[in-house]
């Protein structure tokens, strides 16, 4: 995986390689499933929900760009996976989940695993996390794992100078529906944005997603 699926598609950075060759990727998945667990595809976890394949988690998590030492918030937790790749690479992550039976599932994991800097709450991840973001002055980093159908404007406003957010929008070209990638970083003077196209998620649920 990480030769074939991940270093020969432009994942480059050796500390993302190093979080990807020590979780465990069956462990995230259902037991049915784990003989695919490392093949490049997403995978069914229940509730409508997926794991994203291993490129999508590392091609996000190389644009978030975690640091040691900042404290970055996930939107859709899902199996966990994705929390559990990003917590090797920073100090503290907040994953909120809608789906409680997958928050659940996800906790025992994470538990089991020892991934003691992440933490699962249930409730509107369209919504952020506002009394940790406004305790610590901003997030460094937010993730979305799920398509939504604009850019939250709670999570732009989470977001601390130098910040990044990572999320998958839908966008319409005429006849055709397709979802880019996008990368936010917050300045002084506003926001920065690159897009990346190419990408399919399942919708993001919530306030800001698209189911009120």
């Amino acid at each position: 995986m990480l030769r074939d699926h991940l270093a020969a598609r432009g994942i480059v950075d050796v500390y993302i390689l190093s979080a990807f060759r020590g979780v465990p990727r069956e462990a995230f998945v259902p037991p049915n499933l784990v003989g695919l667990a490392y093949e490049d595809n997403p995978l069914d976890i229940g509730s409508g929900q997926t794991i994203s394949q291993p490129y999508t988690v590392a091609f996000m998590t190389q644009l978030l760009d975690p640091k040691p030492g900042d404290t970055v918030l996930e939107i859709g937790t899902g199996s966990g996976y994705q929390a559990a790749i990003i917590s090797r690479l920073c100090r503290k992550v907040y994953t909120i989940e809608r789906f409680e039976d997958l928050a659940k599932k996800a906790v025992g994991i994470l538990k089991k695993l020892k991934y003691g800097n992440v933490e699962v709450i249930v409730g509107d991840g369209s919504l952020g996390l506002p009394s940790v973001a406004l305790a610590k002055d901003g997030f460094d980093g937010i993730i979305v794992t799920a398509a939504a159908p604009g850019i939250p404007r709670p999570l732009l406003e989470q977001l601390k100078v130098g910040g990044r957010l990572v999320i998958p929008v839908t966008v319409s070209t005429g006849l055709k529906i397709m979802q880019e990638m996008l990368k936010i970083t917050k300045t002084e003077k506003g926001f920065q944005e690159e897009r990346y196209p190419g990408f399919r998620f399942v919708p993001l649920v919530g306030k800001h997603g698209y189911d009120k």
